[in-house]
Order: structure tokens, then C-alpha cells, then sequence
């Protein structure tokens, strides 16, 4: 059963994480840490969700990441993220990652198939043109289409040209679904792997996820006894509660921060 989140929380599960003795928080971004914005790259962590973020990382034993669908190196752009953060960077899914300390890191070992994709961004291109509003991203494992700056009728015809274009091209390739984007990737990691890379990276006792789309779902349902999956927005979800906006998001880590900060004291 889903509750919403308040600042008076007191709950058991939410007094657990604020009391395991190695918590990881784990942020999506866009539409989480950020607000969702017509241009993908000009998303940026709001300065409330930002400042909190600074105080959790600065405790002992707190560790934070963001675990987004972006690349790599477009999640190390938008998240304002520096060679010397002290921020976890999980991209693409799950499928790579960036640790403090460390840079990036092969966890997951990655075939090399930069000719495939570039043959299919050259492929799409000319669908994508054909309706307005509509933008490819290029990923480092596929693709994604993006619908936020077209009509709801541009999306719908984009979306099922790409989806006709890759159901005979990549059948194989892993489909998602997203708050106005389409993606395809050729690996099959969601971003339930990357909750058990960075628990197992960390070993966390708690994590804390939180999420606003569709694919956030998979992090929340890989969420176990001790932890807490917060969904951020409207929507079915597994998570044990709810919160508004991204801006309720910043309010939540602001009040963990101050709450996990007095009782390590």
C-alpha cells in the first residue's frame, strides 16, 4: 500500500533507513531530481535536491547515486557531475557506472557494436525528421526517441514508425517505454541490476530509491526488507510511498539528511 510521504514521517520502514548503519539513496533525475523539461540536456538537478544531496553524501556511511536511462556521459553533463564528486553515477539502465574515487568502471562487459548503431541512427534519422517536435537521442547502446516537444498526434506516429522500424530490424534489442520517450537498447539491463551492482558495491543495509517513470518500476520492485522506494508523481507503483514533485523530492532528502545526521550523533 502506497502512502504519501510528509514531513512528519514516522513510520518503521521510513525509520529504518534513516537508521541503517550504510545507506544508499539512489536518484532517477529527470522528472526526480529534476524537473522534466522539453530539452533533454538542459535538465538540471534542482538547487534544493542538489544541496541536500551535497549534506548526505558529506555523513558517514551515506553514499548517493543517480541511476538513470541516460548515457553516461550525458548523465555526467546534466548532473553537473565532476571528476572529483562524490556522487555514483549508474547510466544506460544500469549497464554503466561511475564511482567516486574510481571514474568509470566496467562492470558489465560490453560488445562492441558502434557500426550497428550508428547504421541504425543513420536509419531512423529520416523518420524522426518527418514529424515535428520529435528528437533522436543517441545512446551508448542504442537509441531513444523523444516526444516532449511534439503534439500528442507527432509522438503517437513517430513512435509507431520507430516501433515497426525496430520490431523488424532488432527484435532482440530491449524495448522501454518512457514518459514521452521510446527506447531501444542492445543490452538487456534495467535499472533493477544497477539496485544490485551499487548494493553489492556498497553493501548497502538500506537503500532508498526513488523514481517517477515507468522503468523506475524495476529499481522498486528490486527493493527488499529495510529499504524504501519513494514514486515520485501520478502512477501504479510498488513503491511504499509517494510524493508530488520534484521539489517534495528535495524537501524528503533535506529532512533524511537532518534526521540521519542526528542519529549518527
Amino acid at each position: 500500500m502506497t502512502h504519501d510521504w510528509s514531513p512528519a514521517e514516522t513510520g518503521v520502514a521510513w525509520s529504518d533507513i534513516v537508521t541503517t548503519p550504510r545507506l544508499l539513496i539512489a536518484l532517477d533525475f529527470d522528472g526526480t531530481a529534476s524537473p522534466l523539461v522539453d530539452d533533454p540536456m538542459a535538465a538540471r538537478a534542482l538547487p534544493e535536491v542538489r544541496d541536500a544531496v551535497e549534506r548526505l553524501v558529506a555523513l558517514p556511511n551515506t553514499a548517493v547515486a543517480y541511476v538513470s536511462g541516460r548515457s553516461l556521459p550525458d548523465l555526467r553533463e546534466i548532473a553537473e557531475h565532476g571528476d572529483d564528486s562524490a556522487v555514483t553515477l549508474a547510466g544506460s539502465h544500469g549497464a554503466q557506472y561511475w564511482f567516486p574515487g574510481e571514474g568509470e568502471v566496467d562492470i558489465l562487459a560490453a560488445e562492441d557494436d558502434d557500426d550497428v548503431r550508428a547504421e541504425l541512427w543513420d536509419a531512423v534519422q529520416p523518420i524522426i525528421d518527418r514529424h515535428d517536435g520529435v528528437e533522436l537521442e543517441r545512446k551508448s547502446f542504442g537509441l531513444g526517441v523523444h516526444g516532449r516537444r511534439a503534439t500528442p498526434e507527432a509522438e503517437a506516429a513517430a513512435f509507431d514508425e520507430i516501433d515497426a522500424f525496430m520490431s523488424e530490424r532488432m527484435p532482440q534489442w530491449r524495448r522501454r517505454r518512457g514518459n514521452h520517450i521510446l527506447e531501444f537498447s542492445s543490452r538487456v539491463e534495467g535499472k533493477d541490476t544497477a539496485i544490485g551492482v551499487l548494493r553489492e558495491r556498497f553493501d548497502a543495509t538500506g537503500i532508498l530509491f526513488a523514481g517517477d517513470d515507468v522503468t523506475d518500476e524495476d529499481a522498486l520492485s528490486a527493493l527488499g526488507p529495510g529499504d524504501l522506494g519513494v514514486r515520485v508523481g501520478p502512477g501504479e507503483t510498488v513503491a511504499s510511498v509517494r510524493v508530488r514533485t520534484p521539489q517534495e523530492i528535495g524537501v524528503l532528502l533535506s529532512v533524511l539528511a537532518d534526521e540521519r545526521a542526528s542519529a549518527q550523533e
